[in-house]
């Protein structure tokens, strides 16, 4: 029995629209766990402004990302 393992074409061609919709999502999030944190204190409340850091690092990676995309094309 031969299997044809081919690779699926790399298809980037909505590669923006997705990033734009993740930093939007990522936004979304970062602004509900503020709103939490108004109930928190203390350790809880330290990894909560530790994760909305990683986020906001990851919205401005998204961002570059964009900027790459647009250039390419």
């Amino acid at each position: 029995m031969s299997y044809n393992n081919r690779p699926n074409p790399d298809d980037r061609s909505d590669n923006v629209e997705k990033l734009q919709e993740m930093i939007v999502n990522t936004d979304d999030n970062i602004r509900k766990a503020e709103q939490t944190m108004q109930n928190l204190s203390g350790e809880d409340r330290a990894m909560v402004e530790a994760k909305n850091e990683r986020r906001r690092e990851s919205i401005e990676a998204m961002r570059a990302e964009i900027k790459d995309e647009n250039r390419a094309h």
